[in-house]
Protein backbone atom coordinates (compact mmCIF):
# COMPACT_ATOMS: atom_id res chain seq x y z
CA UNK A 1 0.00 0.00 0.00
CA UNK A 2 1.97 3.23 -1.30
CA UNK A 3 2.34 5.52 1.99
CA UNK A 4 0.31 8.72 0.62
CA UNK A 5 -2.69 6.19 1.73
CA UNK A 6 -1.77 5.53 5.38
CA UNK A 7 -2.90 8.10 7.73
CA UNK A 8 -0.08 10.56 9.35
CA UNK A 9 -0.21 9.38 12.70
CA UNK A 10 0.95 5.53 11.35
CA UNK A 11 3.78 7.03 9.78
CA UNK A 12 6.74 7.72 11.58
CA UNK A 13 9.89 10.74 10.91
CA UNK A 14 11.08 9.45 7.40
CA UNK A 15 7.39 8.68 6.19
CA UNK A 16 7.07 4.44 6.33
CA UNK A 17 4.45 3.10 8.61
CA UNK A 18 5.10 2.87 12.46
CA UNK A 19 4.16 0.10 13.53
CA UNK A 20 6.64 -2.86 13.00
CA UNK A 21 5.15 -6.29 11.61
CA UNK A 22 4.76 -9.26 13.77
CA UNK A 23 5.22 -12.10 10.72
CA UNK A 24 3.75 -15.60 11.70
CA UNK A 25 2.98 -14.34 15.27
CA UNK A 26 0.87 -17.07 16.94
CA UNK A 27 -2.63 -16.13 18.40
CA UNK A 28 -0.90 -17.62 21.41
CA UNK A 29 1.06 -14.26 22.06
CA UNK A 30 -1.96 -12.34 22.71
CA UNK A 31 -4.44 -14.99 24.51
CA UNK A 32 -5.05 -13.86 28.42
CA UNK A 33 -4.88 -17.44 30.08
CA UNK A 34 -8.32 -16.49 31.36
CA UNK A 35 -9.71 -16.21 28.16
CA UNK A 36 -8.54 -20.10 27.23
CA UNK A 37 -9.20 -21.41 30.84
CA UNK A 38 -13.09 -20.29 30.06
CA UNK A 39 -13.40 -21.61 26.62
CA UNK A 40 -12.29 -24.59 27.72
CA UNK A 41 -14.81 -24.81 30.32
CA UNK A 42 -17.46 -23.97 28.17
CA UNK A 43 -16.72 -26.78 25.88
CA UNK A 44 -17.53 -29.17 29.00
CA UNK A 45 -20.96 -27.61 29.86
CA UNK A 46 -23.21 -30.90 29.30
CA UNK A 47 -25.02 -30.92 26.24
CA UNK A 48 -22.66 -28.02 24.36
CA UNK A 49 -21.23 -29.77 21.29
CA UNK A 50 -24.89 -30.69 20.59
CA UNK A 51 -26.57 -27.47 20.88
CA UNK A 52 -23.51 -26.01 18.63
CA UNK A 53 -24.46 -28.45 16.28
CA UNK A 54 -28.33 -27.97 16.11
CA UNK A 55 -27.93 -24.05 15.95
CA UNK A 56 -25.12 -24.36 13.40
CA UNK A 57 -27.39 -26.59 11.23
CA UNK A 58 -30.44 -24.22 11.79
CA UNK A 59 -28.79 -21.21 10.64
CA UNK A 60 -25.99 -20.69 7.95
CA UNK A 61 -23.08 -18.24 7.20
CA UNK A 62 -24.72 -17.47 3.75
CA UNK A 63 -27.82 -15.56 5.02
CA UNK A 64 -25.82 -13.43 7.53
CA UNK A 65 -23.61 -12.45 5.22
CA UNK A 66 -26.30 -11.42 2.35
CA UNK A 67 -27.52 -9.52 4.93
CA UNK A 68 -24.65 -7.51 5.58
CA UNK A 69 -23.46 -7.33 2.06
CA UNK A 70 -27.18 -6.00 1.01
CA UNK A 71 -27.68 -3.35 4.37
CA UNK A 72 -24.11 -2.28 4.87
CA UNK A 73 -20.99 -0.22 3.29
CA UNK A 74 -18.37 -2.75 2.46
CA UNK A 75 -15.14 -0.88 3.06
CA UNK A 76 -12.29 -0.41 0.30
CA UNK A 77 -9.44 1.81 -0.99
CA UNK A 78 -12.49 4.10 -2.25
CA UNK A 79 -14.93 3.29 0.34
CA UNK A 80 -14.23 5.04 3.89
CA UNK A 81 -10.22 5.10 2.37
CA UNK A 82 -9.22 5.93 6.12
CA UNK A 83 -10.85 3.53 7.89
CA UNK A 84 -9.54 1.03 4.78
CA UNK A 85 -6.46 1.78 5.59
CA UNK A 86 -5.74 1.02 9.42
CA UNK A 87 -7.47 -1.96 8.50
CA UNK A 88 -4.61 -2.61 5.61
CA UNK A 89 -2.16 -1.67 8.69
CA UNK A 90 -3.66 -4.11 11.13
CA UNK A 91 -3.93 -6.89 8.82
CA UNK A 92 -0.38 -6.32 8.06
CA UNK A 93 1.20 -6.10 11.23
CA UNK A 94 -0.37 -8.78 12.92
CA UNK A 95 0.69 -10.87 9.43
CA UNK A 96 -3.56 -11.91 9.50
CA UNK A 97 -3.37 -15.19 6.65
CA UNK A 98 -6.68 -13.66 5.46
CA UNK A 99 -8.50 -10.51 4.59
CA UNK A 100 -11.97 -10.84 6.10
CA UNK A 101 -14.41 -8.28 4.96
CA UNK A 102 -14.93 -5.17 6.89
CA UNK A 103 -18.91 -3.60 6.79
CA UNK A 104 -19.95 -0.16 8.22
CA UNK A 105 -23.53 -0.40 9.18
CA UNK A 106 -26.15 1.74 10.10
CA UNK A 107 -27.65 0.86 13.92
CA UNK A 108 -29.28 2.40 16.84
CA UNK A 109 -25.96 1.47 18.89
CA UNK A 110 -22.52 2.30 19.13
CA UNK A 111 -21.37 -1.45 18.91
CA UNK A 112 -18.44 -3.33 16.67
CA UNK A 113 -18.88 -7.11 16.19
CA UNK A 114 -17.02 -9.95 14.50
CA UNK A 115 -19.43 -12.43 13.01
CA UNK A 116 -19.49 -15.60 11.28
CA UNK A 117 -18.58 -19.61 11.20
CA UNK A 118 -16.03 -20.61 8.35
CA UNK A 119 -15.25 -16.95 6.83
CA UNK A 120 -16.27 -14.21 9.40
CA UNK A 121 -16.42 -10.45 8.56
CA UNK A 122 -16.41 -7.49 10.47
CA UNK A 123 -19.28 -4.76 11.45
CA UNK A 124 -18.79 -1.48 12.54
CA UNK A 125 -21.66 0.36 13.49
CA UNK A 126 -22.02 4.14 11.25
CA UNK A 127 -22.61 5.69 14.55
CA UNK A 128 -18.79 4.65 16.36
CA UNK A 129 -17.37 5.26 12.75
CA UNK A 130 -18.72 8.63 12.50
CA UNK A 131 -17.56 9.90 16.10
CA UNK A 132 -14.58 8.03 17.01
CA UNK A 133 -10.66 9.35 15.61
CA UNK A 134 -9.14 7.32 13.26
CA UNK A 135 -6.70 6.04 16.31
CA UNK A 136 -10.01 4.81 17.91
CA UNK A 137 -11.10 3.40 14.99
CA UNK A 138 -7.81 1.46 14.09
CA UNK A 139 -8.25 -0.09 17.85
CA UNK A 140 -11.58 -1.01 16.98
CA UNK A 141 -10.55 -2.87 13.88
CA UNK A 142 -8.09 -4.50 15.49
CA UNK A 143 -9.68 -5.64 18.30
CA UNK A 144 -12.03 -7.74 16.14
CA UNK A 145 -9.26 -8.69 13.88
CA UNK A 146 -7.83 -10.34 17.28
CA UNK A 147 -11.08 -11.97 17.54
CA UNK A 148 -11.40 -13.75 13.92
CA UNK A 149 -7.85 -14.57 14.07
CA UNK A 150 -8.09 -16.36 17.64
CA UNK A 151 -11.10 -18.55 16.49
CA UNK A 152 -13.18 -16.58 18.96
CA UNK A 153 -15.95 -15.81 16.45
CA UNK A 154 -17.47 -19.08 15.99
CA UNK A 155 -18.55 -19.14 19.73
CA UNK A 156 -19.39 -15.29 19.70
CA UNK A 157 -22.03 -15.77 17.02
CA UNK A 158 -23.54 -18.62 18.74
CA UNK A 159 -23.93 -16.17 21.95
CA UNK A 160 -25.63 -13.42 19.43
CA UNK A 161 -27.72 -16.37 18.10
CA UNK A 162 -29.24 -17.67 21.52
CA UNK A 163 -29.58 -13.68 22.90
CA UNK A 164 -31.41 -12.64 20.32
CA UNK A 165 -33.36 -16.28 19.32
CA UNK A 166 -33.47 -17.72 22.71
CA UNK A 167 -37.03 -17.75 23.33
CA UNK A 168 -37.11 -19.60 19.67
CA UNK A 169 -34.26 -21.95 20.60
CA UNK A 170 -35.64 -22.87 23.75
CA UNK A 171 -38.77 -24.22 22.51
CA UNK A 172 -36.93 -26.35 20.16
CA UNK A 173 -36.94 -30.65 21.02
CA UNK A 174 -33.21 -30.17 22.56
CA UNK A 175 -33.68 -33.57 24.48
CA UNK A 176 -31.32 -33.47 27.22
CA UNK A 177 -30.06 -29.79 26.74
CA UNK A 178 -30.18 -27.51 29.60
CA UNK A 179 -29.32 -24.08 27.63
CA UNK A 180 -29.03 -21.69 30.17
CA UNK A 181 -25.45 -22.79 31.55
CA UNK A 182 -24.39 -23.07 28.07
CA UNK A 183 -25.57 -19.26 27.95
CA UNK A 184 -23.95 -18.44 31.26
CA UNK A 185 -20.91 -20.48 30.28
CA UNK A 186 -20.43 -18.38 26.82
CA UNK A 187 -21.26 -15.22 28.99
CA UNK A 188 -18.08 -15.73 30.86
CA UNK A 189 -15.88 -16.72 28.18
CA UNK A 190 -17.57 -14.09 25.96
CA UNK A 191 -15.67 -11.11 28.98
CA UNK A 192 -12.44 -12.60 28.86
CA UNK A 193 -12.48 -12.99 25.33
CA UNK A 194 -12.01 -9.18 25.53
CA UNK A 195 -9.12 -9.25 27.40
CA UNK A 196 -7.27 -11.16 24.57
CA UNK A 197 -8.92 -8.75 22.39
CA UNK A 198 -7.19 -5.87 24.28
CA UNK A 199 -3.92 -7.32 23.51
CA UNK A 200 -4.30 -7.66 20.03
CA UNK A 201 -5.40 -4.40 19.68
CA UNK A 202 -2.51 -2.99 21.11
CA UNK A 203 -0.04 -5.60 19.48
CA UNK A 204 -1.54 -4.01 16.26
CA UNK A 205 -1.44 -0.55 17.10
CA UNK A 206 1.41 -0.53 19.38
CA UNK A 207 0.35 2.89 21.16
CA UNK A 208 -0.59 1.87 24.84
CA UNK A 209 -2.39 5.27 25.07
CA UNK A 210 -4.73 4.72 22.49
CA UNK A 211 -6.02 1.27 23.48
CA UNK A 212 -6.23 2.93 26.81
CA UNK A 213 -8.41 6.08 25.80
CA UNK A 214 -10.34 3.64 24.06
CA UNK A 215 -11.51 1.83 27.51
CA UNK A 216 -11.66 5.42 29.01
CA UNK A 217 -14.31 6.33 26.03
CA UNK A 218 -16.40 2.96 26.46
CA UNK A 219 -16.60 4.36 30.30
CA UNK A 220 -17.47 7.49 29.82
CA UNK A 221 -18.79 8.19 26.38
CA UNK A 222 -17.28 11.06 24.15
CA UNK A 223 -16.16 14.11 26.64
CA UNK A 224 -13.45 15.97 25.93
CA UNK A 225 -12.12 16.46 29.54
CA UNK A 226 -11.71 13.22 30.32
CA UNK A 227 -8.55 12.47 32.23
CA UNK A 228 -6.28 8.94 31.49
CA UNK A 229 -4.21 9.35 34.48
CA UNK A 230 -7.71 9.20 36.72
CA UNK A 231 -8.97 6.71 34.95
CA UNK A 232 -6.49 4.67 35.74
CA UNK A 233 -6.37 6.01 39.56
CA UNK A 234 -9.90 4.68 39.38
CA UNK A 235 -9.14 1.28 37.82
CA UNK A 236 -6.64 0.24 40.64
CA UNK A 237 -9.08 1.37 43.45
CA UNK A 238 -11.25 -0.62 41.82
CA UNK A 239 -9.18 -3.99 42.09
CA UNK A 240 -7.35 -2.86 45.50
CA UNK A 241 -10.94 -1.80 47.52
CA UNK A 242 -12.79 -5.01 46.59
CA UNK A 243 -13.64 -7.25 48.94
CA UNK A 244 -15.30 -11.12 48.94
CA UNK A 245 -19.05 -9.61 49.28
CA UNK A 246 -17.53 -6.74 46.06
CA UNK A 247 -16.61 -9.67 44.07
CA UNK A 248 -19.87 -11.34 44.50
CA UNK A 249 -21.76 -8.15 43.64
CA UNK A 250 -19.67 -7.94 40.76
CA UNK A 251 -20.30 -11.42 39.36
CA UNK A 252 -23.97 -11.00 39.53
CA UNK A 253 -23.21 -7.69 37.79
CA UNK A 254 -21.92 -9.04 34.90
CA UNK A 255 -24.10 -11.85 34.49
CA UNK A 256 -26.17 -9.47 32.48
CA UNK A 257 -23.20 -7.96 30.29
CA UNK A 258 -21.52 -9.07 27.78
CA UNK A 259 -18.00 -6.79 28.25
CA UNK A 260 -15.95 -6.28 31.30
CA UNK A 261 -15.87 -3.41 32.87
CA UNK A 262 -13.99 -0.91 31.49
CA UNK A 263 -11.48 -0.77 34.65
CA UNK A 264 -11.45 -4.02 34.55
CA UNK A 265 -9.66 -4.35 31.24
CA UNK A 266 -7.95 -1.17 32.13
CA UNK A 267 -5.88 -3.31 34.86
CA UNK A 268 -5.57 -6.77 32.97
CA UNK A 269 -3.63 -4.92 30.08
CA UNK A 270 -1.53 -2.84 32.11
CA UNK A 271 -0.56 -5.25 34.11
CA UNK A 272 0.44 -7.56 30.96
CA UNK A 273 2.51 -4.18 29.50
CA UNK A 274 3.91 -4.17 33.06
CA UNK A 275 5.10 -7.74 32.95
CA UNK A 276 7.27 -6.90 30.15
CA UNK A 277 5.70 -9.70 27.39
CA UNK A 278 4.06 -6.74 25.32
CA UNK A 279 7.52 -5.35 24.75
CA UNK A 280 9.37 -8.66 24.56
CA UNK A 281 6.83 -9.35 21.18
CA UNK A 282 6.84 -6.55 19.89
CA UNK A 283 11.19 -6.69 19.84
CA UNK A 284 10.33 -9.43 17.86
CA UNK A 285 10.21 -12.62 20.55
CA UNK A 286 6.83 -14.56 20.26
CA UNK A 287 5.49 -18.05 19.68
CA UNK A 288 4.88 -18.34 15.80
CA UNK A 289 2.05 -20.32 14.62
CA UNK A 290 3.05 -24.07 14.31
CA UNK A 291 5.54 -23.51 16.80
CA UNK A 292 3.07 -22.80 20.16
CA UNK A 293 4.12 -24.77 23.82
CA UNK A 294 0.81 -26.93 24.39
CA UNK A 295 -0.80 -25.38 27.47
CA UNK A 296 -0.07 -28.27 29.60
CA UNK A 297 3.10 -27.74 29.73
CA UNK A 298 3.35 -23.92 30.00
CA UNK A 299 4.14 -23.38 34.14
CA UNK A 300 2.44 -19.75 32.91
CA UNK A 301 -0.77 -21.61 31.51
CA UNK A 302 -1.14 -23.52 34.38
CA UNK A 303 -0.31 -20.73 37.10
CA UNK A 304 -3.20 -18.98 35.36
CA UNK A 305 -6.12 -21.75 35.00
CA UNK A 306 -5.31 -22.71 38.62
CA UNK A 307 -5.57 -19.10 39.95
CA UNK A 308 -8.96 -19.01 37.68
CA UNK A 309 -10.40 -21.79 39.42
CA UNK A 310 -9.98 -21.01 42.52
CA UNK A 311 -11.30 -17.70 42.05
CA UNK A 312 -14.24 -18.95 40.07
CA UNK A 313 -14.58 -21.65 43.49
CA UNK A 314 -14.26 -19.19 45.65
CA UNK A 315 -16.62 -16.64 44.27
CA UNK A 316 -19.14 -19.90 44.02
CA UNK A 317 -18.84 -20.84 47.65
CA UNK A 318 -19.89 -16.91 48.50
CA UNK A 319 -22.25 -16.86 46.40
CA UNK A 320 -24.17 -19.71 47.87
CA UNK A 321 -26.95 -20.39 45.60
CA UNK A 322 -28.35 -16.60 44.43
CA UNK A 323 -25.98 -16.59 41.37
CA UNK A 324 -27.61 -19.44 40.07
CA UNK A 325 -31.38 -18.00 41.11
CA UNK A 326 -30.41 -14.04 39.80
CA UNK A 327 -29.34 -15.25 36.67
CA UNK A 328 -32.35 -17.50 35.82
CA UNK A 329 -34.24 -14.53 36.35
CA UNK A 330 -32.13 -12.20 33.95
CA UNK A 331 -32.42 -15.08 31.61
CA UNK A 332 -35.97 -15.48 31.16
CA UNK A 333 -36.44 -11.77 31.27
CA UNK A 334 -34.40 -11.38 28.25
CA UNK A 335 -35.52 -14.32 26.55
CA UNK A 336 -39.47 -13.58 27.38
CA UNK A 337 -38.38 -9.79 26.24
CA UNK A 338 -36.67 -11.15 22.57
CA UNK A 339 -40.10 -13.91 22.09
CA UNK A 340 -42.00 -10.78 22.35
CA UNK A 341 -39.86 -8.93 19.87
Amino acid sequence: MPTDAIPPHLLDAAGLPRCGALPEISTSAWEHPADRAARDAVRRVPGFDALLRRVMGMVSERPLRLVTLGSAVLVGPTQLPKLHAVYEDALRVLDCPTRPELYVARQPVVESGAIGFDRPFIVLSAAEVATSSIQELHVAVARELGHIMSEHVLYKTLLRLLLRGGALLLRLPLTGIAVLPIVAALLEWDRKSELSADRAALLAIQDPEAVRRSLLRMAGGVVSTLDLDSFQDQARRYEEDGSALDSVIQVLTLLNRRHPFPVQRMRELDRWIASGTYEQIISGRYPLRGEEQPEAESAYWSEAVGEYTQGARQVAKDAAGKVGTLMGGIFRRRLRKDGEE
